[in-house]
């Protein structure tokens, strides 16, 4: 395993391995017993970054989350893992009902929420500090100032470490920085977007965007990366849900233009000439970039584990990748 850090301040930064792994249906779709065995896995190979939300996975049985929270903290419990393991969560996007979601009925990102939600992370992850917390989606009902201070005031408490952001505007991003700044309070370091090796479209509305996604890494974000090189991207669907090597399962609809046959071509020559598998060049595409990523996988069982674990030590060429970058 190889391992970069992560936050700048040096008491509350960490060292965490390249490949985080991604806790999203663990306790739900995903039995506890393969969940354990992968998280065991995941261990052993040398991982220390384990993702999860408090809104996981609540659209698995129609609840409020929180499914995934509790299966990482009976794995700590019954594996004695103590702050070795860097566990990362998000709060914002909780549904506040049974049946609804946070497209009609979100948590937020209010001071109150933000305290609350935070608290009951803990006590089902069962620890004293939350390593790092992201704020999940935006909230325009909150004013930025107070979700900025609500979550600077859980730093300054001591439970909770690093800050994050998900699925916002970069304008929103950097304005709660500098808002933090402003004031000399810690701000979002470690940015979770949904990138991966193909480009996805940005033009097409959802039900959180009117004006298009924002929770893709587009030439924004990664030109905000450039300039800010003390933040991390934590890249999330990096394979795409299998769509890279499971032809029954079509691209998303933002993966499907123009563009991408010829990326697709790229990857797929790539990955004859390394022997490696197309999913592994896609990561080690990531992992051995000029920009600061870390991919995040999420996996049902060891054995597509082990094919990403394997990622880490593939070094692509100085050609190879220029061939991947160049293709469009």
């Amino acid at each position: 395993m190889k391992y970069r850090t992560i936050g700048t301040d040096p008491a509350h930064r960490r060292e965490v391995s390249v490949l985080a792994l991604g806790a999203m249906l663990f306790g739900s779709r995903t039995d506890e017993e393969t969940a354990f065995a992968v998280l065991d896995r995941y261990v052993e190979a040398g991982g220390t970054f384990v993702d999860t939300s408090d809104n996981y996975a609540f659209w698995a049985d129609g609840g409020q989350g929180g499914q995934s929270e509790e299966l990482l903290g009976r794995w700590r419990r019954s594996r004695g893992i103590g702050d070795e393991i860097v566990i990362a969560t998000k709060l914002g996007a909780r549904p506040l009902a049974p049946g609804t979601s946070y497209v009609d009925n979100a948590e937020g990102l209010s001071a109150k929420v933000i305290r609350e939600s935070a608290e009951r992370s803990r006590e089902r992850l069962g620890v004293d500090k939350l390593d790092l917390l992201y704020a999940h989606i935006e909230d325009h009902t909150v004013p930025l100032a107070e979700t900025v201070e609500g979550f600077a005031s859980l730093v300054a408490e001591g439970t909770v470490g690093l800050l994050g952001v998900s699925n916002h505007a970069v304008w929103r991003v950097e304005r709660a920085r500098a808002l933090a700044t402003a004031a000399g309070l810690p701000g979002y370091e470690v940015l979770q977007y949904e990138h991966s090796y193909l480009r996805p479209r940005t033009d097409i509305p959802g039900d959180l965007f009117p004006d298009g996604t924002l929770g893709a890494a587009g030439p924004d974000l990664l030109g905000y990366l450039r300039a800010e090189p003390a933040l991390t991207l934590v890249a999330y669907s990096p394979l795409l849900k299998g769509a890279y090597t499971h032809p029954e399962r079509p691209l998303l609809p933002g993966y499907d233009h123009p563009g991408t046959p010829a990326r697709l071509t790229a990857l797929r020559e790539v990955a004859r000439e390394t022997g490696a598998t197309v999913n592994q060049v896609v990561l080690a595409w990531q992992l051995g970039g000029a920009l600061p990523i870390i991919p995040l996988v999420g996996v049902s069982s060891v054995a597509q584990l082990e094919e990403n674990l394997a990622a880490v030590e593939l070094e692509l060429t100085p050609d190879q990748r220029a061939r991947l970058d160049g293709a469009h």
